[in-house]
């Protein structure tokens, strides 16, 4: 899962990523609105964090931008060191998911950021059973036939990528850039991709899952469990 976080304070800011890291989350970091809004514009996210107070701007107009545009659907907890009333109100009714006041633990942090995903992308159960796969949230596992299936970060957060948008196609761009944030503009070439979803689809199989993982030659990839996709 790939997270934004917008936040001024650049000691602060670290803190988060490192944490986040750990925890198998993506993270960008952007440090004031300009970067911010460059960022949003230009990628996809499953969840923004995001500071009100910034240096060059107010975070709350970036989050009306944000869900005045049509084309994006990420979810958001505000962050901020105004312990006001007004301002959570105006945030929640402009769309944002949660509402964190400085200062806050980063476990609690964590654990409002998965909320929000979950509740976003898969209707904020903590276990996703799809036929004969159960992924387990919590425990980040992922069992076929109720046997674990033992995935790389990588591959783990490949397949909830996959099965959150089951039935469409993704291309590669959009997987290199899920699993790597805006380091996946440097890349030549997306073999790494072609690896993680050669690895993904036997570790699944060899665990009695059927392929529902389809190559849409020229377009990307497709999860489906639908025999006629």
């Amino acid at each position: 899962m790939k997270i934004l976080i917008i936040e001024d304070e650049p000691s602060l800011g670290k803190s988060m990523v490192d944490f986040l890291k750990k925890e198998s989350f993506v993270c960008e970091l952007a440090f004031d609105f300009a970067t911010a809004q460059e960022k949003i514009n230009l990628y996809q996210y499953d969840c923004i964090v995001l500071d009100l107070s910034l240096p060059d701007g107010n975070g709350l107009e970036l989050l009306r931008e944000l869900k005045t545009n049509p084309h994006k659907s990420e979810g958001v907890v505000i962050i901020s060191a105004k312990n006001s009333l007004d301002d959570k109100i105006a945030g929640l009714d402009l769309g944002a998911d949660d509402y964190l006041t400085k200062p806050f633990h980063l476990s609690e942090l964590n654990s409002r950021i998965k909320s929000v995903i979950r509740r976003r992308n898969f209707n904020g159960a903590n276990q996703l059973v799809l036929n004969e796969i159960i992924v387990d949230f919590g425990k980040k596992i992922v069992l076929v036939d109720k046997q674990q299936v033992r995935l790389s970060k990588k591959e783990y957060q490949l397949l909830l990528f996959l099965i959150a948008n089951r039935n469409r196609v993704v291309s590669k761009s959009a997987i290199a850039e899920h699993l790597s944030g805006d380091e996946a503009d440097v890349f030549d070439d997306f073999d790494f991709i072609y690896a993680h979803i050669k690895n993904l689809k036997r570790k699944l199989t060899e665990g009695h899952c059927p392929d529902y993982i389809k190559t849409i030659y020229g377009l990307g990839y497709q999860f489906s469990t639908d025999e006629t996709a």
